[in-house]
């Protein structure tokens, strides 16, 4: 499954594997999963380099009809090799921003 991410100029890949690890991980995401993936790609409110993975990033949305108001994050890898690709790795729910460096903010 792919879905368009206008930051990062292209589509970014979910695959049947990494949709799983989020459904186990992170149940809560399960009845809303692709759409929240699909609104924090499309129109984030902010995205993170992460602190953990060097060629990841992270997009963050909030959605106030989530759990009394959340955000989605989706975590994004970017592989500029040979054959250029962008995966989600994982995605969750969360109340606040986690460390990292932020690289850009919806005004």
């Amino acid at each position: 499954m792919y879905f368009p991410c206008p930051y990062l100029c292209g589509e970014v890949e979910l695959t049947r594997e990494r949709e799983q690890h989020i459904l186990e991980r992170h149940p809560e995401l399960l009845s809303i999963l692709r759409e929240n993936i699909y609104e924090a790609l499309k129109d984030p409110d902010f995205v993170y380099n992460s602190s953990r993975f060097k060629n990841a990033k992270l997009f963050y949305r909030w959605f106030n009809d989530l759990r009394g108001g959340k955000y989605v994050v989706v975590v994004v890898v970017s592989n500029n090799g040979i054959s250029f690709r962008h995966w989600i790795i994982t995605a969750y729910i969360t109340r606040k921003i986690a460390g990292g460096e932020s690289e850009w903010k919806k005004n």
